[in-house]
């Protein structure tokens, strides 16, 4: 495949600024819930024009340098399995190269339009899903008062845990039991599976983790961090063989993200649980807005719905543009309202408490 054919983005000093902001903004996402960002910075790269190929190829690029910095950093502190994460790797390395054969397959057949299309609709659905379930979950949280989730084992972790294969076992430090590597394969498959195609694998990876495997979340998002490495170094060797990575795009992010991901980790600090799932079921909602206006649009390019006339079709991707950026003006604002009013009411009350020693 010819890069050229690809319609790599003009790099103009809007364009640098955007990706610069939308690096900021993910990073700042990323080290606020604990994610990688990629849910932002994918839809966003592509409202500007990148082909869905390029944006998920260039995403996995930018994100696995990332993650084995933040897996070397938590492993000290003693947050990663890295047996597990190991384990689950290799399998999501498979399901991370059949996805980008099936990314490239459709960028061959159907052009830019199709990869643009196969891309969005996976958005929609998956940040419909993910996204409602947090929401409802944030809820749950803010009626019940609790300070932060529940840890426990679930039925099925504990059913996990009691199953035996001879010759497939191996001793899970984090979930504290044997587990079969039967089990870790599917999760690791869809994992890589989705990690290919939005560029976000820990949507799967890391709540199963903890809801199949009995890992506490700590250590199931930690350790996610060395899946991503995994398959990310595999991923980006696969696109960039193949012409589809723009390291262009996946440095200026990087870039942006590096300053962004130290102020949305501070942030975590001063704000409660369900305020973290609020900012991140909202900010999915609003991408996956955004991404489902302009499916009628790739549509019509394909000829598999009646042609849009160019106005219309400017319009939805107008109004698709806006939607995504309301969503990163909307997310980097709560979370610097919330990292800022933390901090002033932590001075505050650390005045209150100093005054009677300044009395005394």
């Amino acid at each position: 495949m010819d890069a050229t054919s690809l319609n790599f983005i003009d790099l103009t000093v809007t364009n640098i600024a955007f990706l610069l902001f939308v690096g900021f903004v993910g990073g700042l996402v990323s080290g606020f819930i604990g994610s990688g960002g990629a849910f932002v910075l994918t839809p966003a790269m592509m409202s500007m024009g990148v082909p869905g190929i390029v944006a998920v190829a260039s995403n996995i690029c930018h994100k696995f340098p990332k993650a084995l910095v933040g897996a070397i950093k938590r492993a000290k502190y003693g947050q990663v399995d890295v047996k597990l994460g190991l384990i689950l790797g290799i399998s999501a390395e498979a399901g991370m190269l059949y996805g980008a054969n099936i990314q490239q397959s459709i960028k061959e057949r159907l052009g830019d339009a199709g990869s643009n299309l196969y891309v969005s609709a996976a958005f929609v659905v998956v940040l419909g899903i993910v996204g409602t379930w947090v929401l409802l979950d944030a809820w749950k949280l803010y009626r019940s008062g609790t300070t932060q989730d529940e840890e426990r084992v679930t039925r099925l972790a504990k059913w996990v845990h009691k199953l035996h294969i001879p010759g497939t076992m191996f001793y899970c430090k984090s979930a504290k039991a044997h587990i079969s590597w039967l089990v870790t394969v599917p999760i690791g498959f869809a994992t890589g599976m989705l990690a290919a195609t939005i560029a976000v694998g820990g949507f799967i990876g890391v709540p199963a983790m903890h809801y199949i495997l009995g890992v506490p979340s700590l250590m199931a998002s930690a350790s996610e961090l060395v899946i991503a490495f995994v398959m990310g170094l595999g991923g980006t060797i696969k696109y960039g063989w193949g012409g589809f990575v723009d390291i262009r795009l996946a440095m200026i992010i990087l870039a942006g993200s590096l300053f962004g991901i130290q102020l949305g980790a501070i942030g975590t600090t001063y704000v409660k649980p369900f305020m973290v799932k609020v900012v991140m079921g909202v900010i999915m909602t609003l991408v996956l807005f955004s991404r489902g206006f302009v499916i009628p649009v790739y549509l019509s390019e394909l000829g598999w719905i009646a042609p849009m006339a160019a106005d219309t079709a400017q319009l939805f991707k107008n109004i698709s543009l806006g939607i995504m950026l309301f969503a990163l003006v909307s997310g980097a604002a709560i979370v610097l309202h919330a990292l800022f009013s933390g901090m002033r009411e932590h001075r505050r009350q650390h005045g209150i408490l100093e005054e009677p020693a300044v009395a005394d």
